[in-house]
């Protein structure tokens, strides 16, 4: 890929009130009362936000269309419409407890850039579209990034549709209430060719704005692994069953994690080591627990250390079992991921042009992006998010980061998509 620059001057048609104003409208879809949102992946919230996109989307006179897993597209046409797209966008589920921002960000600032072109009269040699991907957070659905990895044909959908969440409600039977949200949206082939793909997102951590640095143009994403551990006892009365002989799944569980959390420890701070979910049955005040379940969740940017470290789960957690039986799952293993570096440098002398300041940031998180760059050139963008706060109702950002972080995407897309 060249790595020409050419500045179009699309960015004067990004308007920053009009973006902001619309994640304002977006996040009064499952909106909570400390100001976050509540929208999972495949849930009547998450319908209404399509439905919303949707009615934008067709305000401008733009395609719509979705495929079986529930991506969501919108396309404005190059003027070789048989050329690759470029591709930007993100996911606007969210985590129970979510912000305004995570995700949301990147699906609304690709719909400025879109509606930035269709105004200025920009011409594009490729098509451009937005992608709004299916479950990339994972909270309701494991795992995340649902729609991005079936799309890059590295997890098959058939994998998943006999999945549950927590009220014992299908993967299959919930994405088809989404789709439903949007009847008359025409359906489109799952995976097609990509030209380039570049996602723009808060940071979700405290580095750019620590720097007082708006963009990033981030590098990539550290690898990371999912796991689930169920360890199953022996239901007891609480009052006559002898300590001795219990087989309490709860205290076996605790030991376990008390025991990966030092097998973890790591003095410069690297490693993410989290348990993000704990369920106990059967729950009762007077029952010796039987079961146990706890998720893992892993992440390091080395892929030796994710090996080594991971490797030491299931061996840990069979070691202080106490008399239980112990089922350890990988549910996904992603990669540390680098990012194209003409996308990167593309990202970097778009900032510079625009007087932005910029740093190289490695991402933390997973996003939709790692899956991409395995098929196609793919980056991303950061803007600064406030005290790095992100899974959480308070997270926040400027206004003015908003509109920066999509003025260099304009330009970087219309970069790309003349290419």
């Amino acid at each position: 890929m060249s790595t020409t620059i050419h500045t179009t001057g699309v960015t004067v048609a990004i308007d920053a009130r009009r973006l902001w104003e619309r994640h304002m409208t977006m996040a009064q879809i499952g909106a909570t009362p400390k100001g976050g949102v509540n929208r999972q992946a495949f849930s009547p919230e998450d319908g209404r936000a399509r439905q919303l996109l949707v009615a934008w989307a067709r305000e401008l006179g733009l395609t719509v269309s979705l495929d079986a897993v529930g991506n969501l597209y919108v396309r404005r046409e190059g003027s070789d419409p048989t050329a690759a797209p470029v591709l930007t966008g993100s996911h606007l589920d969210s985590q129970p407890t979510g912000g305004k921002f995570d995700g949301a960000y990147g699906v609304l600032a690709g719909f400025e850039v879109l509606e930035a072109i269709q105004h200025g009269g920009v011409t594009t040699r490729r098509p451009v579209e937005l992608v709004c991907w299916s479950n990339e957070e994972g909270s309701r659905f494991q795992p995340g990034c649902m729609g991005s990895s079936v799309f890059t044909d590295k997890r098959q959908l058939s994998e998943f549709l006999t999945d549950t969440d927590k009220d014992g409600i299908t993967v299959g039977a919930a994405l088809q209430a989404t789709l439903a949200a949007t009847p008359d949206v025409a359906q489109r082939a799952l995976g097609f060719e990509v030209a380039a793909y570049l996602e723009a997102h808060i940071e979700q951590g405290p580095i750019l704005e620590a720097a007082g640095i708006p963009i990033g143009a981030v590098t990539g994403v550290q690898g990371s692994r999912r796991y689930t551990v169920e360890v199953l006892g022996e239901e007891a009365h609480a009052g006559t069953a002898p300590l001795k002989t219990r087989k309490d799944a709860l205290k076996a569980a605790v030991a376990m994690i008390h025991a990966l959390e030092a097998t973890m420890a790591d003095e410069t701070d690297t490693v993410r080591f989290t348990v993000g979910r704990f369920d106990v049955a059967p729950g009762s005040p007077n029952t010796v627990p039987s079961r146990a379940f706890f998720t893992i969740d892993f992440r390091h940017p080395e892929q030796e250390v994710i090996n080594r470290l991971t490797g030491q789960i299931e061996p840990v957690c069979r070691a202080h079992a106490r008399g239980c039986d112990v089922i350890v799952t990988r549910l996904s293993d992603v990669a540390p991921t680098p990012f194209d570096r003409a996308i990167i440098q593309t990202v970097r002398q778009h900032a510079g042009r625009l007087g932005l300041q910029h740093m190289d940031i490695l991402s933390g998180a997973g996003h939709d992006a790692m899956y991409m760059a395995t098929v196609c050139p793919s980056g991303m963008i950061f803007i600064p998010c406030t005290k790095g706060i992100s899974h959480n109702e308070t997270e926040n950002t400027r206004p003015e980061d908003v509109a920066a972080g999509a003025r260099v995407l304009a330009e970087c897309m219309v970069d790309l998509a003349n290419r």
